[in-house]
Order: C-alpha cells, then sequence, then structure tokens
C-alpha cells in the first residue's frame, strides 16, 4: 500500500501541482458551463463502465480460447476455472484492450463536430478512461506484482530494468495522453485557467460515487480504490495537458442530463441482473 501512495502521488498529485501552478488565474479562459456539468459526471461514470466492462472482456475472451481454460464474466471481476500457464500473462489483455478503446474514442472525439457537444463529450470521457484506466495499470504493474500487468511481467520474467522502463515509458504516455484530451475539452473561450481544473474534477470526483452500485458487493476498498486512483491520476495530467493547450473547441449548450441517466440505469441494470450472476465461456 506504501508503494500504491508514492506511486499515486507522483503521477497525480505532481502533474497536478504543475498544472495548476502553469495555468493563469485570469479569468479568460473560463471553464465549460456548470448548467453541462450533470450531464459531463454521469457521462464520466458511463464511459468508466463502459470500459472497466471492455477490460473484463478482453480479459475474459483470450482465456475463453486456450484449451482447458474457461472464464466467468461478473459485474466486478472476472474468474476462471481449469489451470493453463499461459493464463498469467493474459492478465495483460485487459489493459491492452482499454488502451485500444481509449485510442479509438479519442480519435472519434477529434473527429466528432462540435456542434453535437453531447458525442462529442461522451468521447471524450471514453477516450479519458480507456487511456487512463489502462496506463495507470501499467504504471502499477511495473511496481506492484499483484496487479493484472505485475502478473504478467512476473510470468514473463521482467526484471527490474525493464520495469524500470515501463513506468518511464508509462509516464511519458500519461503525459501524451494529457496533452491529446486537453484541447478536446469544451471552453467558454478558447484559452485554459484554473477554474478550467474545477468542473473536471467534480465530474470525476461525483463520478467515482455514481460507479459503487456497478462494483458493488465486494470489498469497500476495491469498490472505490480503482475508480480513485484512476481519476486523479488522469485528473493530475489533464491539468497539465491544459497548461499546454494553445487551442480548443468552444462549447455550446449541452443536452439535458435525462440521456446520460437513462443510459447509466440501463447499464446498472445490465451489470446487475446480467453480469451479477455471471456469465461463463
Amino acid at each position: 500500500m506504501t508503494i500504491l501512495i508514492a506511486l499515486v502521488a507522483a503521477l497525480a498529485f505532481v502533474p497536478l501541482a504543475a498544472g495548476l501552478w502553469l495555468l493563469p488565474q485570469a479569468p479568460g479562459g473560463k471553464s465549460m458551463q456548470w448548467r453541462g456539468f450533470g450531464a459531463s459526471a454521469l457521462l464520466c461514470a458511463l464511459a468508466f463502465n463502459l470500459t472497466f466492462f471492455v477490460q473484463e472482456v478482453g480479459l475474459v475472451i483470450p482465456k475463453a480460447l486456450v484449451p482447458g481454460l474457461h472464464p466467468v464474466l461478473y459485474h466486478n471481476d472476472h474468474d476462471w476455472r481449469g489451470d493453463a500457464p499461459i493464463a498469467e500473462l493474459l492478465q495483460a489483455t485487459g489493459a491492452v484492450a482499454t488502451l485500444a478503446s481509449g485510442l479509438v474514442f479519442l480519435w472519434l472525439a477529434r473527429r466528432i463536430a462540435p456542434d453535437r457537444p453531447g458525442w462529442r463529450l461522451f468521447a471524450f470521457w471514453m477516450a479519458f478512461e480507456g487511456l487512463f484506466q489502462s496506463l495507470s495499470q501499467w504504471a502499477v504493474g511495473s511496481l506492484i506484482p499483484g496487479n493484472d500487468v505485475g502478473r504478467a511481467l512476473a510470468w514473463l520474467g521482467a526484471g527490474v530494468g525493464i520495469r524500470i522502463a515501463l513506468l518511464a515509458g508509462t509516464a511519458i504516455s500519461l503525459f501524451a495522453a494529457g496533452r491529446a484530451l486537453a484541447p478536446l475539452w469544451p471552453l467558454r473561450r478558447g484559452s485554459a485557467s484554473r477554474a478550467t481544473v474545477l468542473p473536471v474534477a467534480a465530474a470525476l470526483a461525483v463520478a467515482v460515487l455514481l460507479c459503487i452500485p456497478f462494483r458493488a458487493p465486494r470489498e469497500p476498498v476495491e469498490v472505490v480504490l480503482i475508480p480513485i486512483v484512476v481519476h486523479l491520476i488522469g485528473l493530475g495530467w489533464l491539468a497539465l495537458g491544459f497548461a499546454m493547450r494553445r487551442a480548443g473547441t468552444e462549447s455550446h449548450a449541452l443536452a439535458p442530463p435525462g440521456p446520460p441517466l437513462a443510459a447509466l440505469a440501463l447499464l446498472l441494470a445490465f451489470f446487475q441482473i446480467v453480469l451479477r450472476p455471471g456469465i461463463a465461456f
């Protein structure tokens, strides 16, 4: 736990502090309208849980293709029966799937017209969750052998040098992700300020609370720890990206939160009614 806390401090609070220090205080770069905050928080929660589902499917399908392994998909995890040495290596396929999802939605977010702000913001949050859910796993796995990526690295026999190189490469990728996402966040004007970070941080905090029903029942630390870690790391690098932002999209009035709320409710029903008993592959 000490290593995890130190890693989160380095990968979340350091870039956040740097970003806030570099961002101006002047109101010239006012943040996205607060009237769109409800839709943003709901879309963030929707994106987190959809991306988590992508991760678990990405973990289950490769195992299902291995003779002797019989995986089961749940709403908050996955498991398998049988034994095959390669199963430990396949623990990294979820992080690969979420990274692919993040890159696809980053590409889409850049191509959705600003006059479709709801879909553009959804693509932004899907890119955010895909990139930072994946990259946070690579960072943690480089130091902690117990997480999915760490188990794959142990199977590969990765030494200290490879793990340090992976951590350094992941830090560079986190920086690149924040810089790529920052221009896609809608502003009232073209420049960012410290005020820009506030609605993002608030949306992420509310999304953590909204994710609890999707992940329960489970140990309390497991229910909230992953969303908190992912969102803290993502917020830090996005804030640094805001500080380096040169241009971006103007905001438009966002749609009411009704459609995102309905989508989130349907996804919760799917998680708790269909996935909670488990789907065997």
